[in-house]
């Protein structure tokens, strides 16, 4: 038989697997909800949560043990700030947590008895901040409003002191050295502009697996002898032909998903997007496929649809943690970030976020790209290695 037959019948056995993969995902309702519909609409409840980057009167108990004008016009300051209202004036503790208990406000303002005396002395004073940390966002609308007006406080006292005889005079104790406060990459200093761009990119990897492992298990399931591919069809001659075949079905949805993900939900939640799409394309080409391949390669440990679910949910939390994005890379142990390498959303979120968060070049995110193309062909190896097995199996069975 000649080259050119030969590869005739190889693009025709891998079209047609093609298809009936496709055919497979069309009328299995859950492998296409993960494939299609998860990707679709869980970026955008997840964004929409979290689209309010900033909480504005987040409500407060005050317990004011000092009764003095300075700790009122403490009060009064945090009151006509932006992110907190002081809703409950308390008289002890203990009524104040009693309030967080019910969830009537988020924060407690504590300010002793000696709070003007000490001050008054010219010592240092406190001001104790106690924050619900159910919610970061209030935790931080709580805890820095407390710490701005504390320091806007002294100031205003070090100006009385100092004795001044001009504004500028009082701008100089106040503040000696001026510093531009510039926020890079993230304007909005905001939980979603910081996780969310790494959120999109593991979603890719977690949908594609748990859809291509839910679909092996279908077909195991099937398969009386419980093996990935049939039996009796003769156009499954061949462990690249069927992985390829595969792979090609998945490719022509991720392509889409992938495209939605990395270029439409940042944009439709002003998140920042400031990659060259021509960067951005080779980055997401070896991070599909290397999502697929390794989709492909967990698949074949999946006996039943429902075990993909629960190797695959699980990690997702600490996969996004491994990323080294919501916590530093540099804290993560070695031994950690040596299981890391083994999946494909460490080097994307990493790529991803660079590029398209940092403005990277290509050549600044160059070695997560190698590391991806080296991890789409070690599990391109791999799961060809588990059908060529099968395919050993299945043709057996047929002999």
């Amino acid at each position: 038989m000649s080259i050119f037959h030969k590869f005739k019948e190889s693009l025709s056995d891998v079209l047609y697997i093609w298809w009936q993969e496709m055919r497979q995902i069309l009328r299995d309702e859950g492998v296409a909800i993960f494939l299609v519909i998860v990707p679709l609409g869980y970026p955008l409840l997840y964004s929409w949560i979290y689209n309010n980057e900033a909480v504005h009167e987040v409500p407060v108990v005050v317990v004011d043990q000092s009764h003095t004008k300075l700790s009122r016009q403490f009060v009064r300051d945090c009151d006509a700030s932006p992110d907190v209202r002081v809703l409950f004036y308390a008289e002890d503790l203990d009524e104040a947590r009693s309030l967080v208990s019910r969830q009537l406000v988020k924060g407690i303002y504590l300010i002793p008895n000696d709070f003007s005396s000490r001050i008054n002395r010219g010592e240092q004073s406190t001001v104790s901040v106690y924050c619900d940390m159910s919610l970061m966002l209030a935790y931080k609308a709580v805890y820095q409003t407390a710490m701005v007006e504390a320091m806007r406080l002294g100031a205003g006292l070090n100006i009385k002191k100092a004795g001044n005889y001009s504004k500028r005079e009082d701008e100089i104790t106040v503040q000696p050295l001026a510093v531009d406060d510039v926020t890079m990459f993230n304007p909005t200093g905001g939980y979603g502009s910081c996780v969310l761009p790494a959120v999109l990119m593991l979603i890719l990897q977690q949908t594609l697996a748990l859809g291509i492992g839910m679909s092996a298990g279908t077909a195991r399931e099937r398969n009386r002898n419980g093996m990935l591919i049939p039996n009796d069809d003769p156009h499954y001659r061949g462990a690249y032909r069927i992985v390829w075949g595969k792979a090609l079905c998945y490719a022509m949805i991720a392509a889409v998903t992938g495209a939605y993900l990395a270029l439409a939900v940042p944009r439709m939640f002003s998140f920042p997007h400031l990659a060259n799409r021509w960067d951005l394309l080779l980055m997401m080409i070896p991070y599909i496929l290397a999502c697929i391949f390794f989709g492909m390669t967990v698949s074949c440990l999946v006996r039943y649809r429902e075990n993909v679910m629960l190797l695959m949910v699980f990690v997702s939390i600490p996969l996004l943690f491994l990323t080294g994005v919501s916590w530093p890379q540099s804290n993560i142990p070695a031994a950690w970030q040596g299981v890391s390498w083994l999946f494909p959303s460490t080097f994307g979120v990493r790529a991803y976020i660079r590029v398209n968060t940092m403005g990277a070049s290509f050549d600044q995110i160059l070695p997560e790209i190698r590391i991806l193309w080296i991890q789409a062909a070690f599990y391109l190896g791999l799961a060809s290695l588990v059908y060529r097995h099968q395919f050993r199996l299945a043709k057996w069975n047929r002999d």
